[in-house]
């Protein structure tokens, strides 16, 4: 397959509608076609529905650790937003390439598939693996089956880079994630007679109240890093559902709330504050209502946070090819505390700003584009020699 350049490349990518609700296998199927064109072999590892896939590939000397190049294929859906170009069909406008999922992340994939001719020509010394995984945007999903078979290899990479849009900033940190849902179930009657039901909403307020209360202890001074934007874990309500009409007391309330946590503070500790005051506090009020009522909990997701340090080698080497030792850190999460967990030192950089990110008109600068090639030949270059 001929050479194509990453903006080409991105315009492919955008048009797979890859949103984390359907499948990814075309453009995975894409992605290994163009990589067997260069002689690159790549391995799929499927969800168990067979719906939706993993990529990995690796370019240069087997038998030795290497580095990821790691990217999410999976975009956010574009319903209910006023985009005002087509969103999966990439549009340059003003030096600007806008598009679902452009900064988010296909414009770093689209780098990475761009230097593979690069890399292929650099006898590489230290191997390049690529790693593209599906349903990040729900819970890092994919990636954890992929590095449960990295796990079995007998040679661990030795670094990973994962291409979330750092406007091409080095990255060390970011926060990690629970995303917990809370069911209320509790006894329905004629509001003439609330207090003989036992009313599912109030009881939910109850409990949202109790996680503002735990977001202000998060919030004191004494557990501030300065390092963060906001420098506090944070604790949050985003969607709320119960009652029927109302005259009637409602018989079921959930809501969904997140805990975004500084690394090495545990979010589970925030679900088990909220479960010891449910269970002492509200369930003994409730049951002597009515005994059937309830108040459950189940994990929508999480991810761990990362901290990788400033005079690790993992360091060293994102300050060289980026070229700024200026490091940082983001407010959103990626897969890179999993990566860490695995024993895989993890960095943070590529194009675009998450400020574009999941927005209508989503884009990435052309300019961004051209530096994450750079900073891709810089990588190149580096690998032809020991790390």
């Amino acid at each position: 397959m001929s050479d194509l350049c990453s903006r080409m490349l991105l315009e492919r990518l955008v048009a797979f509608q890859t949103v984390s609700r359907d499948s990814n296998l075309e453009l995975i199927a894409f992605i290994e076609h163009y990589l067997a064109g260069f002689g690159v072999r790549s391995e799929l590892i499927y969800n168990a529905e067979r719906t939706k896939a993993n990529l990995f590939a690796t370019i240069g000397p087997g038998g030795r650790g290497g580095v990821v190049l790691s990217g999410h294929t999976d975009v956010v859906p574009v319903d209910g937003q006023a985009w005002t170009v087509e969103p999966f069909r990439l549009t340059a406008r003003d030096g600007r390439l806008y598009g679902r999922g452009t900064a988010d992340m296909k414009g770093f994939i689209a780098s990475v598939l761009a230097a593979v001719p690069a890399f292929i020509e650099a006898d590489l010394h230290v191997p390049v693996h690529l790693a593209f995984s599906y349903d990040e945007e729900v819970g890092c999903l994919g990636v954890r089956p992929m590095l449960a078979e990295l796990a079995k290899r007998p040679h661990k990479p030795v670094l990973c880079l994962i291409g979330e849009p750092t406007g091409m900033k080095p990255v060390l940190g970011h926060k990690g994630k629970l995303a917990m849902r809370c069911s209320v179930k509790g006894a329905a009657c004629h509001s003439a007679y609330a207090p003989y039901g036992v009313n599912a909403i109030q009881y939910a307020a109850r409990l949202i109240g109790r996680l503002d209360e735990i977001g202000a202890q998060l919030a004191r001074p004494e557990r501030h890093d300065a390092r963060f934007d906001p420098p506090f874990s944070t604790v949050q309500t985003g969607v709320i559902k119960g009652g029927r009409a109302l005259n009637i007391v409602p018989a079921e309330c959930e809501f969904d709330f997140e805990v975004r946590t500084l690394p090495g503070f545990d979010a589970q500790e925030v679900a088990d504050d909220l479960d010891r005051y449910a269970q002492t506090e509200l369930l003994p009020a409730m049951r002597t209502v009515k005994p059937e009522t309830d108040i459950s909990f189940q994990s929508l997701g999480a991810y761990p946070g990362l901290a990788t340090p400033h005079e690790s080698e993992a360091a060293r080497l994102l300050a060289a090819i980026s070229g700024s030792s200026e490091f940082g850190t983001v407010a959103f999460g990626t897969e890179g505390g999993l990566f860490e967990q695995a024993g895989i030192p993890t960095v943070v950089c590529g194009p675009g700003s998450m400020d574009q990110g999941h927005k209508p008109d989503e884009f990435i600068s052309e300019a961004q584009l051209a530096a994450c090639d750079a900073m891709l030949g810089r990588l190149a270059t580096r690998l032809k020699h020991p790390l």
